[in-house]
């Protein structure tokens, strides 16, 4: 299994629909890109630790590649508009793919450079290395008994 984090504005909405991409084991809502670990919401939302909400994706690779799954990245979202998605505004709603190894990295800037094409180079989607992930703990609770 291989795991793929990004950030495409608030979690929720995204995280339900990666949920139901074919070859997507599991799936879950956290930070990532920030400063400390582990972070809450309430800390994320105050802009100074530098987290973006985040899906986390464990996915088959025999079953869905990386590059399809960052083409799903870029179809969910606005990857034009910088620290917002619709009406959340902050930077914990920036566009960014975290990889978590140069394969990662390369194919992430294959697949930016391939959309920001179609989109006349406006694209602002960052692409970083992967720091310090954690869990939306809280949230995920919350979500798991909502689905059950």
């Amino acid at each position: 299994m291989e795991i793929a984090i990004l950030a495409l504005g608030c979690f929720w909405g995204p995280e339900e629909k990666f949920s139901k991409v074919q070859g997507i084991i599991n799936t879950e809502v956290g930070y990532c890109g920030g400063n400390t670990n582990p972070t809450t919401y309430e800390e994320v939302c105050t802009g100074s630790t530098n987290h973006a909400e985040v899906v986390k994706i464990e996915f088959d690779e025999k079953i869905i590649k990386y590059e399809n799954l960052l083409e799903k990245f870029f179809e969910m979202h606005d990857p034009t508009t910088l620290n917002r998605q619709g009406p959340d505004i902050g930077t914990q709603y920036r566009s960014e793919i975290f990889f978590t190894n140069n394969y990662q990295k390369e194919i992430a800037e294959k697949i930016k450079s391939r959309f920001n094409l179609k989109y006349n180079g406006k694209i602002i989607t960052k692409i970083s290395g992967e720091k310090n992930y954690c869990k939306a703990e809280e949230y995920h609770q919350k979500y798991i008994q909502k689905r059950n």
